[in-house]
Order: C-alpha cells, then sequence, then structure tokens
C-alpha cells in the first residue's frame, strides 16, 4: 500500500512540476482529476481495464472502465475548482450520456461471451486548495441504458372542457 501511495504522490509532483504547455487550463484540470479519480477508486476497490477509452465511430470517450464486484463501470469523471455553483457531475448532461452509451456499447462488443452485468457512475472531483486531497462525490449507477430514450408523453383529452372555463 506505501508503493500505491509513493506513485500516486510522484505523478501528483510530477503534473505540478511540468512545463506550461499550450494545452489549456481546463484540459490540464480535467487530467488531474482523472488521475486523482484513478486513485480513489482504486483505493475503494474498484480494478481497472481500460482508461480514456475512445473509439474512431464515435465522438465520445470513456475516462475509466473497471470492475466493482463483478459489475463492468463505466464511470465519467468531471472536474471543477470549486462546486459552489453546482456540483460537477451536472454536466453530464442527456447528449452526453448518450456519447457514453454508445462508446459502452462498443466497448462491449469487443468482449467475448456474454454481456457481463454494468453500470455507469459519475465522479466529481473538486481539487483541495492547499494541494491537498480532493474533495469526491461518487455516483454509482448515475444513468442507465435507456438514459436519453425519448420519454412517452401522455396526452389529455380536452375535448370535455369548455373554453374559456364557465364562472
Amino acid at each position: 500500500m506505501a508503493m500505491a501511495g509513493l506513485t500516486q504522490s510522484l505523478i501528483r509532483v510530477l503534473q505540478r512540476i511540468a512545463p506550461a504547455s499550450h494545452e489549456p487550463a481546463h484540459l490540464r484540470l480535467g487530467r488531474q482529476g482523472e488521475t486523482e479519480a484513478y486513485f480513489y477508486l482504486k483505493s475503494l476497490g474498484y480494478r481497472f481495464v481500460a482508461t480514456n477509452f475512445r473509439v474512431p465511430q464515435n465522438r465520445g470517450e470513456i475516462d475509466l472502465i473497471g470492475w466493482d464486484d463483478g459489475v463492468l463501470c463505466f464511470v465519467e469523471v468531471k472536474t471543477r475548482m470549486d462546486d459552489s455553483f453546482a456540483p460537477p457531475s451536472t454536466a453530464v448532461n442527456i447528449k452526453k450520456q448518450r456519447n457514453i452509451l454508445a462508446v459502452a456499447k462498443r466497448y462491449l462488443r469487443r468482449l467475448p461471451g456474454d454481456r457481463p452485468p454494468c453500470r455507469f457512475d459519475i465522479l466529481s472531483v473538486v481539487p483541495s486548495e492547499n494541494g491537498g486531497e480532493p474533495q469526491f462525490t461518487l455516483r454509482k449507477g448515475a444513468f442507465s441504458w435507456d438514459a436519453g430514450s425519448p420519454r412517452r408523453r401522455k396526452y389529455r383529452e380536452y375535448s370535455d372542457r369548455r373554453y374559456p372555463p364557465r364562472r
């Protein structure tokens, strides 16, 4: 366990001292958040099989893919400097969920055998101001395979009503 802590500390230091590149600050923040998320979820028992998984046919990406107690988890990591306005997880809208679902289907097609039980998690990461341990909020099962499918609308029959209503 001491080796994992040493590895995590070393990666944090290297990310801080890396020369400033042409990469925008929000992308650097996201990359750091994904690194922190990896170690946090690993400490919870997740066993990872892929990071930043993409397929050429889709625009989406899945940040982390790993097993949690026999369930294959597709994890979206959202990092923000603070959560005073809204939790970072609120950025995972229906469009983003559809992209994740499409990439997850492509990933599952590559696996042999039957489809394993799956779950879609969202991990919000808010870095500490003093460089310490970030704040994590994990939403297991944040959405499912039917996310973003059109809802059936219930139509009401208004022929019985009179307009304008009588007084």
